[in-house]
């Protein structure tokens, strides 16, 4: 991936509806890679946005381009860029009544290098372009790490084989945001569940926590976010019993509706010719913590997620074979183990609820609008 480059702006003009318009992206810098950015819009009426791309191409849309009131969930969607040159989108906020508000965003060129190895096993931004990855963020205090099958650090496919399970790490409060993993039955593999709780090797012993005797401490139970089913040949069922793959859960909550979830994430699997898994838990809210049998006190998340995404062959998908769902979770044992369908969404509304951009390289497989699609269409009734 190339290194940020560029300057942008954001001004306001005039005032509409009594409101002062504004059009806020998310970030103004954006990497060579194709990918999305969220833009927040304050207006006291009808609006619409307008794209002027600095080649005069359709390398970028936003979605919706029309609305009402104020919105910060709208979508700057964005192609690769193919040249070594930066290149600049500047977005024209036009609120009904004569308000108007403008913002500019630069795109990197591709000569701008790869990002950063931050050490001897992770990375700052993800290398890889695989269809799993959700967004990683250079500089935003998280580390991206991945394994091969045998459970050591993936380099490429022909120095150490196929590619197993990433996750982006939270050094600051010792667990994963996410796993993200490719699943299908060659992938999954034969074999038993082996319960063999280790350390992970691509982190410092002291830097993760050791649930090699027990878990967390204070009645939290360890819980997978692959599961360990998901690998089941040996040395890769391993790797799922590292610290990096655990969060603390409830006991129940682990055993019943997570688990019940899981097995379907499965079946998915078995119908599909690959699917895209990330597995990610929300914590930042949250105010209880583990004990510390493990080492470290471990804030315990408040909701848990899934973000899928189909490729295979079924008369349920969108576009070019694909198909997403989404689900979220509270981290509530109560919850009867079969009402995980209650908590199904779109791609686009669990990104709203999470932050979190999944996909962004589903843009670069099928094209942007398709791309798009895919994400804000509602599960049918094939997930259900």
């Amino acid at each position: 991936m190339a290194l940020l480059l560029g300057v942008a702006g954001c001004d306001t003009v005039e005032q509409g509806g009594g409101v002062e318009p504004v059009i806020a992206p998310r970030s103004t810098e954006l990497t060579a890679e194709a990918g999305t950015v969220w833009v927040a819009v304050t207006a006291g009426g009808a609006w619409t946005i307008n794209l002027s791309l600095s080649e005069g191409q359709d390398w970028a849309i936003v979605d919706p381009a029309k609305g009402s009131g104020s919105k910060s969930d709208v979508r700057l969607r964005y192609d690769a860029n193919p040249s070594s040159g930066s290149r600049t989108i500047n977005l024209i906020l036009n609120v009904e009544g004569g308000g108007l508000a403008t913002a500019t965003i630069t795109q990197a060129g591709t000569g701008g290098g790869e990002p950063s190895d931050i050490g001897p096993n992770g990375y700052d931004v993800a290398p890889y372009g695989w269809l799993e990855l959700p967004v990683t963020k250079a500089g935003d205090g998280l580390t991206f790490f991945v394994h091969n099958m045998d459970g050591g650090k993936y380099v490429s496919a022909s120095r150490s084989g196929v590619r197993n399970w990433s996750f982006y790490w939270d050094a600051s409060e010792h667990l994963s945001m996410w796993v993200a993993y490719p699943l299908n039955n060659k992938l999954k593999g034969t074999g038993s569940r082996s319960n063999a709780w280790g350390l992970d090797p691509l982190l410092p012993a002291d830097a993760q926590p050791n649930l090699t005797m027990g878990s967390y401490g204070g009645g939290w139970t360890r819980g997978h976010q692959i599961p360990s089913a998901d690998r089941l040949s040996y040395r890769a069922n391993v790797s799922t019993f590292y610290g990096t793959n655990m969060t603390p859960q409830q006991y129940d909550f682990n055993g019943e509706i997570w688990a019940s979830l899981e097995n379907r994430v499965r079946s998915y699997a078995a119908l599909s010719d690959t699917l895209y898994v990330v597995t990610g838990c929300m914590y930042k809210a949250s105010t209880q913590y583990t004990g510390v049998n493990s080492g470290f006190a471990v804030r315990v998340p408040t909701h848990y997620f899934k973000a899928l995404l189909f490729k295979g062959i079924s008369t349920h998908t969108v576009s070019d074979g694909y198909m997403s769902a989404g689900f979220l979770l509270p981290h509530d044992e109560s919850i009867r183990k079969d009402n995980y369908l209650n908590y199904i969404m779109s791609i686009d509304e669990l990104e709203s609820k999470t932050g979190i951009d999944f996909f962004p390289n589903l843009i670069t497989a099928i094209g942007s609008s398709n791309a798009g699609k895919v994400e804000a269409t509602a599960p049918s009734s094939w997930w259900k």
